[in-house]
């Protein structure tokens, strides 16, 4: 079974001047396009054919860092485009309570996931993650992934230069800013805290 690509959740325009149609185009069109298309070429007739993207995530970790890093690359980009939203009124219910337990309020959690971002060397990726009911800020380096681990992710923010060079050339910080201020999509997080098991890649 082929995987395939997730569909943006949103029209390419629909986030500008954050992220643009010409960002979306290359990043969801391009990149994630590639990491599908190598996942796939790498599981066709093998072991793998068939299995969920986080089982195979899970496998290739140990075993085969090429399509690990395919595989949780892929996984990454589609819970990436549902943890962006054209706009946001902000967490309620559990999801908004566990947060001011974890961290005090909404905009200490921003400054959190602004200030990993922004710290974190090179490329990689920025997580709101929740174990045994209280929620943390994680970051993980390159295509590494909280899919198959014993966090279960709520939303993440993508560090790689390709998801924000064209728009905010080498100033992370100004995109972090704007996803997080604005664009942050509080319902797939409430979703995902509610279901308490990890994201499944949808195709």
């Amino acid at each position: 079974m082929a995987f395939s690509l997730t569909p943006l959740p949103f029209d390419k325009e629909a986030i500008a001047p954050a992220i643009t149609a010409e960002t979306f185009s290359y990043h969801h069109g391009k990149h994630h396009q590639a990491y599908v298309d190598k996942t796939n070429k790498a599981i066709e007739g093998t072991d793998h054919d068939g299995k969920s993207l986080i089982e195979v995530i899970a496998a290739a970790r140990r075993s085969d860092q090429g399509l690990f890093n395919n595989a949780a690359q892929t996984w990454n980009h589609g819970f990436y485009w549902n943890s962006l939203t054209p706009s946001t009124s902000g967490p309620s219910g559990d999801l908004a309570s566990k947060i001011d337990e974890a961290f005090g309020s909404l905009d200490k959690l921003k400054d959190e996931l602004k200030s990993k971002g922004a710290g974190h060397f090179a490329s990689g990726w920025v997580w709101l993650a929740e174990k045994g009911g209280k929620l943390s800020v994680e970051d993980s380096h390159d295509a590494d992934t909280l899919a198959d681990g014993d966090m279960n992710p709520l939303l993440v923010v993508d560090l790689w230069e390709h998801a924000y060079y064209l728009d905010h050339q080498n100033a992370r910080p100004s995109y972090l800013d704007a996803v997080v201020d604005g664009h942050l999509n509080w319902d797939f997080a409430a979703d995902n805290l509610a279901r308490g098991t990890t994201w499944a890649y949808p195709g």
